[in-house]
């Protein structure tokens, strides 16, 4: 029982090559959506077993079990074993609470931070110029209201007019495509296992490259496209960007592999809707929680026998 709840714990650790080859061969809109699933469903699974797995722990101690009407001790396995690493998950998952909140808090005020840094600001049709000499771009996801395009005013020097228009219809995708969300789920997905965290990249390469394409369509021209994003991370990195991305959430065109973005641009994006990649996410994912279940379904039959039931079947 406790071995199929530490199953779905250490199959996390697959995900992230898979993601990585998902990434680069798969259409950036589906493989945005597939390895962001895969990681959340994955992150569920995680903090199911460990619920699960604390379970053990929490009916040795006498209120909780006369609560539960256990009228003799849960047997799950070996005491030893299985009490350790009942306390184990309970830990894991304390410093996972703890370390959520804290960093949900922390991108809560950098995005509120970086409204008020541009709420002084006049917009036409969401677009904000920011007056700073360091070029950079990003789209700032809306707090209670529809986001802004952010924009300074050394990264608009930094193009020429058919650039700027293809680097501002890449941050439209990005608000219009809410890929803030995917963003934001992938880094709660990240915060509740390691494994996952290492996912994170993947899912905001995808997201820049299905805004890359997305720009791409509406420029009508690939190259212009390319060369829109290579001069803006050019323009970025020369002008020795100081101060901190505003926040994760908030989507840019400088961020990420760019190399590899424009000569996805150039070559042509890959069109293969299916890969082995997703087939082996999705039996990943089955796979987790097949096990969770099955290791819940013991579990709870336990409970029934410490309850002084015949359990059924």
């Amino acid at each position: 029982m406790i071995v199929l709840l530490l199953i779905p714990l250490a199959l996390p650790w697959i995900l992230p090559p898979l993601a990585r080859r998902t990434a680069g061969r798969v259409r950036p809109e589906t493989a945005l959506w597939t390895i962001t699933a895969a990681a959340v469903a994955l992150a569920v699974g995680v903090l199911a077993c460990l619920g699960a797995l604390l379970l053990p722990l929490a009916l040795t101690i006498p209120p909780l079990a006369a609560v539960s009407e256990l009228v003799r001790p849960l047997r799950a396995g070996p005491p030893l074993p299985v009490l350790g690493v009942s306390a184990l998950a309970a830990g894991v998952l304390a410093v996972t609470a703890v370390t959520t909140l804290r960093r949900a808090v922390t991108e809560g005020r950098r995005l509120r931070r970086a409204h008020v840094d541009v709420a002084h600001l006049p917009h036409t049709g969401g677009l904000c110029v920011l007056d700073d000499p360091r070029p950079d771009a990003y789209a700032l996801p809306g707090l209670r209201g529809p986001g802004r395009i952010v924009v300074t005013s050394g990264m608009l020097r930094s193009l020429d007019p058919r650039e700027r228009e293809a680097l501002l219809a890449h941050e439209r995708a990005h608000l219009a495509a809410r890929h803030h969300l995917f963003l934001a789920a992938a880094q709660l997905a990240g915060w509740c296992h390691p494994a996952l965290a290492a996912v994170v990249p993947d899912v905001s390469y995808a997201a820049e490259r299905a805004a890359d394409e997305a720009a791409a369509r509406a420029a009508g021209d690939r190259a212009l496209t390319a060369r829109a994003v290579g001069r803006a991370a050019l323009a970025a990195t020369r002008g020795g960007r100081e101060r901190p991305r505003v926040s994760p959430l908030a989507a840019g065109a400088v961020t990420g592999p760019v190399p590899a973005r424009v000569k996805a641009l150039l070559t042509g994006a890959p069109a293969r809707r299916l890969a082995p990649a997703l087939l082996a996410m999705a039996l990943l994912c089955t796979a987790a929680g097949t096990s969770a279940l099955a290791g819940a379904v013991r579990l709870h039959r336990g409970v029934e026998v410490a309850q002084g039931e015949r359990p059924a079947g």
